[in-house]
């Protein structure tokens, strides 16, 4: 069974994104970038359609750029060559390379994606498939970057999910400020 494992940024109070959808208080830190990186090695990634959008419209012309700094586009370039999934009703055609979209019920497509063959799958932001994911117990790991920061408003993680009891299994602190958290799904009645 493929492990699915989330990550994502919250501020201290929970949010992944401002009222308005603006993510301009994230404390970017490619120290944690790699860590993060390291902890996951997915070679799929599940997205929503929102950030799916996002990334393909930062990602996808550094790609194409020869005279991107080479870090960068070397990451682009591995974004561009996993497998991606989006989930979305409103879009019909996906023009990002290795791009499929999904169709139908979310729990049965994720439930079919982590019962085939392959590395682990990975989901980066989308708040609202990590809240039906995590209700239907389908996410295995969790990593959070936790910045330094409280919102007071804006898109909250885990609004429909019920308890859900997780397990630390590692967690790092950067000059940045930046925490990030490593979580497993603890096992029912830990």
């Amino acid at each position: 069974m493929r492990k699915l494992i989330v990550y994502n940024r919250l501020s201290l109070d929970g949010c992944f994104a401002g009222p308005n959808g603006e993510m301009d208080w994230f404390i970017h830190d490619p120290e944690v970038d790699v860590i993060a990186h390291e902890v996951y090695k997915a070679d799929t990634l599940v997205f929503g359609r929102l950030t799916y959008q996002l990334f393909q419209s930062f990602w996808g012309p550094v790609a194409a750029d020869e005279n991107a700094d080479p870090a960068i586009r070397g990451m682009a370039l591995e974004l561009e060559s996993l497998q991606k999934i989006v989930a979305s009703r409103s879009l019909s055609e996906l023009t990002w390379a290795n791009s499929q979209l999904l169709q139908g019920d979310l729990i049965a497509a994720t439930q079919q994606l982590k019962a085939g063959e392959g590395g682990a799958i990975a989901i980066f932001g989308s708040g609202t498939i990590v809240d039906q994911l995590t209700a239907a117990e389908l996410i295995d790991e969790y990593l959070f970057v936790v910045t330094p920061i409280i919102c007071g408003a804006g898109k909250r993680s885990f609004e429909s999910a019920s308890l859900t009891r997780l397990r630390l299994l590692q967690s790092w602190d950067f000059d940045s400020g930046n925490v990030l958290l490593h979580y497993e799904r603890a096992a029912a009645g830990s």
